[in-house]
């Protein structure tokens, strides 16, 4: 299960730009760079100039047929860009942003709305030159002045993670109707040319007599590959592919958007969006529950074939996903208190009992990747950590961190006889059955959680840590509550994750910077603030090479692992996928499924039977 509050909090904050789009660029880097069709993180691009398509679809998928999918709660908007309101899924096919990525590689861009990027060396600026044929739906050109109107948009009226993500951004100029420049603030950060790249571009015509902060149900303006066709908030929206889409026939697109409509229908909970298809109401389903995997699916459509499971490796990094602690609240302040409380979460049972021995635990943010920190620091990272000794957990310095396992010979009992200990390290001490402080308070918390499937798994949890005389509560609650106080950070413990990518970058501010601690709705779900960890971030940021990047993450990756921010849950290392059988799919890539490479194969969709029709 991924919670979603992973999808939530990546989507949510709250900051104001404070850059100029004015300021000199001085002291720059001059050089003059060959414009180019892609840029990579490292090294050159996989595909060449003259490439023309990607390696994992099918260039001569066929177009047409249905889609339809599935999601839970609900939307009150057509804008996914600002704070207020629940946005509709699927919206972001319906913009394109300057560049776009591969998925069979760890970081790198490919021109859409721009034609060509410039970069020089040192990466200290970036061009782009617009596609002449990039057009709005409405049949507008995209121009310059379109791209610097959305930076300055979504940096000072949009989502705070644009301002967040943007920052380093100091001047943007509009050199001609299809130039763009954007000038970036002193530092090494290689990736700030690729991070401008991804900016959603909105048009300025549209949006320059309308309030953007507003909720809205007016259709935009847009220029993807879909447009929103039908919908009635709350129930469904309809996607519908755009025969009209300037960009249809490039190189990045070839063999993608093959189906002529998406619909996404909402659920009010995960138990009855099932029913929905196995009664073949829904066409496409990525399974999160390794238990449910392995016993669910017995219904006759998926006994005799039409329904097809198929379990997909990929090697995409997991981030960490687990209880996560809010640190901002003085009951989870100690490490002591919140390395003792992982040690009530049984793993092992959890594993067996309810996924069939599938999972595996998560011990670091970056696992299933040669990003995770495993053993004692290597004399590379020792070179970043040395300085901030004084500043980070010790056991950084001595220590493989592992999380709590309840194998024998210890098991439960032995861990829960260790949390014990440690609590009253912290100044905690059981009386009359309850666990409570030297003023004679209680220790007692609310998980607080928006998907009921995620109880199961807590409850046992919550079981031992009644064992310990720690009173917790559960409450579940709607998405649009559940958002509100996430972006205020209002709970005591929620489940969480971090997606991490091949390539970390700027996004690791957002995540544990002490400056996003402080900002409502950023993805610092924790509250860590620790201006040693700040140094490592910008470390990696400024990372010049590939080891160099993998060094550093192994040094974030300690600090975060020892500041026990979380009681470590799960994940998968495949994509669990089940289907109703009416598809055609190319090879998965190595960051996993890719749903807009997938067709629907005329011959299977007309005879399939037991797909209900709408």
């Amino acid at each position: 299960m991924r919670p979603v509050a992973a999808l939530t909090a990546a989507a949510l904050s709250a900051a104001v730009l404070s850059a100029s789009f004015a300021l000199p660029n001085l002291g720059r880097a001059e050089d003059t760079p060959a414009p180019a069709h892609g840029l990579a993180m490292y090294g050159t691009p996989k595909y060449p100039a003259d490439f023309t398509h990607f390696d994992y679809v099918n260039p001569d998928a066929p177009k047409g047929g249905d889609i339809r999918l599935a999601t839970i709660g609900g939307f009150d908007s057509l804008n996914p860009y600002v704070i207020k309101g629940d946005s509709a899924a699927g919206l972001g096919l319906t913009y394109d942003t300057l560049m776009v990525s591969s998925a069979d590689e760890a970081f790198t861009k490919y021109g859409l709305i721009a034609e060509s990027v410039e970069v020089p060396k040192d990466r200290s600026w970036v061009r782009f030159t617009l596609r002449p044929e990039a057009k709005w739906s409405d049949g507008e050109p995209i121009t310059a002045e379109d791209v610097a109107f959305s930076m300055e948009t979504l940096r000072t009226k949009g989502l705070p993670l644009y301002n967040a993500y943007y920052s380093s951004v100091t001047n943007v100029e509009v050199e001609d109707e299809r130039t763009v420049r954007f000038d970036f603030e002193e530092g090494e950060n290689r990736e700030l040319p690729l991070i401008v790249s991804e900016l959603p571009i909105l048009p300025k015509h549209y949006w320059k007599d309308r309030d953007f902060t507003a909720v809205t149900l007016d259709i935009p303006v847009t220029s993807g590959p879909y447009a929103v066709k039908d919908f009635e908030p709350g129930r469904y929206i309809t996607l519908e592919r755009r025969d009209d889409y300037w960009a249809k026939d490039l190189p990045v697109n070839r063999g993608k958007n093959n189906f002529d409509t998406i619909r996404y229908d909402y659920y009010r909970d995960s138990t009855v969006m099932f029913e929905a298809f196995k009664a073949g109401a829904i066409d496409f389903r990525q399974e999160m529950s390794a238990k449910a995997w392995a016993t669910k699916y017995d219904f006759p459509a998926a006994e005799d074939g039409r329904v097809i499971k198929e379990t997909l490796d990929h090697h995409r990094v997991e981030g960490m996903q687990g209880f996560v602690y809010n640190m901002r609240n003085p009951l989870f302040a100690d490490p002591k208190v919140r390395e003792a409380l992982a040690n009530a979460f049984d793993f092992e049972w959890t594993n067996q009992t309810l996924s069939s021995g599938e999972l595996k635990h998560h011990r670091s943010y970056f696992d299933n990747s040669d990003l995770a920190a495993t053993g004692l620091p290597s004399e590379a990272e020792l070179a970043i950590l040395e300085p901030l000794r004084d500043d980070i957990p010790k056991r950084v310095f001595t220590e493989e961190y592992n999380p709590p396992s309840t194998a024998p010979p210890g098991g439960l009992r032995a861990n829960l006889k260790k949390a014990l200990d440690l609590l009253r390290e912290a100044g905690w001490s059981v009386k009359d059955g309850k666990l409570v402080n030297g003023e004679g308070k209680p220790f007692s918390f609310e998980i607080l959680l928006v998907q009921p499937e995620f109880e199961k798994i807590i409850l046992p949890m919550a079981k031992n840590l009644e064992r310990l005389g720690i009173d917790v509560s559960i409450r579940t609650v709607d998405t649009a509550q559940y958002i509100n106080r996430l972006t205020q950070f209002d709970y005591d413990m929620i489940v969480g994750s971090w997606g991490q990518t091949e390539s970390p970058g700027n996004e690791q501010r957002d995540f544990w910077s002490s400056a996003a601690a402080d900002t409502p709705g950023s993805r610092n779900l924790a509250g860590i603030k620790n201006p040693a960890l700040d140094k490592v971030i910008d470390q990696l940021i400024a990372s010049p090479s590939r080891e160099d990047l993998v060094t550093r993450v192994h040094a974030l990756d300690r600090i975060l692992q020892w500041s026990f921010l979380v009681i470590p849950q799960f994940y998968f290392g495949a994509d669990f996928i089940a289907h109703w059988d009416i598809f055609g799919h190319p090879p998965t890539p190595s960051k996993g499924v890719q749903l807009m490479t997938w067709w629907i194969d005329p011959e299977k969709a007309a005879s399939l039977t037991g797909r209900s029709a709408r």
